[in-house]
């Protein structure tokens, strides 16, 4: 697996624990549906930007 499948199984088992957390703390489930979201677009974001390879040195 890619490093970038692995950072997002992670991230999304965090966003599992904190809805969860938040379902139990009586959390309107409709903003518990937007957090969800929101993680979900950061972490497809954070992990693109970690695993991607850098960009080779230009030459001159």
């Amino acid at each position: 697996m890619s490093s970038f499948g692995t950072y997002l199984i992670g991230y999304l088992l965090v966003i599992v624990g904190l809805a969860i957390g938040a379902y139990l703390l009586n959390v309107p489930t409709t903003w518990i549906g937007v957090g969800v979201v929101v993680l979900i677009g950061l972490g497809i974001l954070t992990a693109t930007t970690r695993t991607r390879p850098k960009d080779p040195p230009p030459t001159t």
